[in-house]
């Protein structure tokens, strides 16, 4: 039996394929169009037997393709005696897996191949030849439209464009214009609620039970929900601890776009990798923010801290818990509880911080820097109190020392700085318009040549250093004014306190950075006890408020308070 008798025994496979590198609006390329074609010569060649194997949106880079696999799994199952393509492209654009099948498994299974434009069949050997070097021309193509997409998707990334594929709970694209997200005000609130639950100091989990109880939809099966289909993943569909980090974690919410997370490490395949995060493309002010900024910040601020807080056995926690460092050596606090029992048998306890340090390695390391909760809760409230008083009474001189205290020099700096900085970009313009015109001299031969060199060199260098130095003076002109705007933050937030009896966990994370404690003292014969409270946004401000205050109220640059009172 010939083997052109054995291959029309079998069918033919008429393979299509066509993906988004080919263009999709190309109607030559359409898969339509490539089944008018191989039906039309696999007719013409007398093969009448055949079946359409389509990959419709698959890329030619790799051959993990639902329908090439089923025709492979046919051909070596003895079902299919040729295989026919438009051209040796829509097989693949990976050269060597495309010569592997065209040279190596097609003759293995006895089966034919043609590439109809290409003028390929491997029956009558007819190109062949050149076969493995339109493979290597079809891999060129693919690679550098490969480039070209990514280009135009991070161009349009840098420009703070949406480009993935599903917008972040929250938000939908904006029918006008899909790389643009607005609100979606159904899950808005959903988010808000999120992040004033993490503001609050409740745990990832904590949050994800509290919107299962509730009923709220997760994310994924919201997405399904809209498009009127069940979910067809094989996964646990309610909310769950890492939904809700991803979410808080965002900047999405503050209306930044910051994308670039993720890439190939090749065109050829399609597993996604991490990016470093200097090389993410993050952009500002994009789209309307779900929650404002301080928002953002005191659920940041609560991530950084870390803490895992541990409930005794009544089931207390203390608020302070992951705040409390000691002055001394730097170490964080450690909460102990002690016990006791009141003369009617009542339970009482007693919640104290001591140096986490002296508590680990003893004397040697630091002292005990022993301190009571409910003392530690009347000093910080005294403190916070006492900032808020001062900001509702004079906010622009409580804005101008906290400046001061962070840069002293801060005013006068930045006139400086701005001084300097219009100098260099306005000598940076003289120095491109002389080397312009030194150069048309030396064109025009009004100059010699060694003149041309001598100048040119003294302007180049001149140029370079204030190229070099323009970016450092930007940098010094933002930290000021950031400053304020830091400053300015921290009033808004404080000033709402003025008449604050109780503190609780939310205030403590929305206003405190951290708390240091001194050292016990004996003053006067009593036990005093010094500590710095550091506010989110601007540290300590005791020194810049020490002397107004002083003036004011006599009240010292720390906070002190008698201890035996105080317990």
């Amino acid at each position: 039996m010939s083997r052109k008798k054995q291959v029309y025994e079998k069918i033919t496979a008429l393979y299509c394929r066509i993906s988004l590198d080919d263009g999709g609006d190309n109607e030559s390329m359409s898969i339509s169009n490539q089944k008018i074609m191989l039906r039309d010569f696999a007719e013409k060649h007398g093969m009448f037997q055949y079946e359409y194997y389509v990959d419709d949106g698959y890329t030619g880079r790799n051959f993990n393709r639902p329908s090439f696999q089923r025709m492979i799994a046919d051909i070596e199952a003895g079902k299919i005696g040729c295989v026919i393509t438009k051209d040796l492209s829509r097989l693949g654009r990976n050269y060597i897996e495309a010569g592997s099948y065209i040279e190596i498994f097609f003759p293995k299974h006895n089966v034919r191949y043609m590439a109809i434009t290409d003028g390929v069949d491997s029956l009558t050997r007819q190109e062949m030849d050149i076969t493995p070097f339109k493979n290597i021309l079809n891999e060129f193509y693919s690679r550098d439209t490969s480039k070209k997409v990514k280009a135009v998707k991070k161009a349009c990334a840098e420009n703070g464009k949406f480009m993935g594929t599903y917008p972040a709970y929250g938000y939908k694209r904006n029918p006008a214009d899909k790389h643009h997200l607005v609100i979606d005000e159904d899950t808005a609130p959903i988010v808000r609620r999120i992040f004033e639950m993490r503001a609050a100091g409740t745990g990832f989990h904590a949050i994800a039970v509290t919107l299962n109880e509730e009923g709220i939809p997760s994310p994924g099966v919201l997405y399904y929900q809209r498009k009127g289909q069940s979910d067809p993943r094989r996964v646990n569909h309610k909310w769950a601890d890492q939904t809700v980090k991803n979410i808080v974690r965002s900047e999405v919410y503050i209306g930044n776009m910051v994308q670039g997370k993720t890439g190939t490490l090749s065109y050829k395949s399609r597993k996604l990798v991490g990016k470093p995060e200097e090389e993410w493309i993050r952009v500002e002010g994009t789209h309307e923010p779900i929650i404002s900024q301080e928002l953002w910040d005191t659920v940041v601020s609560i991530d950084k801290k870390k803490v895992r807080k541990s409930s005794a056995a009544d089931g207390y926690k203390s608020i302070f818990t992951g705040l409390v460092y000691c002055a001394d050596c730097g170490f964080k606090m450690r909460n102990q509880v002690e016990r006791f029992t009141y003369k009617d048998g009542t339970p009482g306890r007693y919640s104290s911080f001591i140096c986490g340090n002296y508590s680990r390695s003893g004397k040697g390391a630091c002292t005990i820097h022993t301190i009571y909760e409910n003392v530690l809760s009347q000093l910080v409230l005294e403190d916070i109190r006492e900032k808020a008083r001062f900001a509702e009474y004079d906010p622009e001189q409580l804005v101008q020392q906290i400046i001061r205290l962070k840069d002293k020099e801060a005013k006068s700096r930045l006139s400086s700085c701005e001084q300097e900085l219009k100098t260099y970009t306005a000598r940076l313009s003289d120095l491109e318009r002389l080397m312009q015109n030194l150069y048309e001299d030396k064109c025009a031969g009004t100059i010699p040549q060694t003149v041309f060199q001598t100048l040119m060199h003294k302007y180049e260098a001149e140029r370079a250093e204030k190229s070099e130095a323009i970016p450092e003076l930007e940098r010094k002109v933002k930290s000021y004014l950031e400053n304020r705007t830091d400053a300015n933050r921290w009033l808004a937030i404080i000033r709402r306190y003025t008449e604050i009896t109780e503190l609780d966990e939310s205030i403590l994370f929305e206003l405190v950075d951290r708390i240091e404690v001194g050292e016990t003292k004996k003053v006067g014969g009593q036990r005093v006890c010094d500590l710095r409270v550091y506010y989110r946004y601007v540290g300590n401000v005791d020194a810049a408020l020490a002397r107004d205050i002083a003036a004011s109220e006599n009240i010292p640059e720390e906070r002190r308070l008698p201890l035996e009172e105080a317990i």
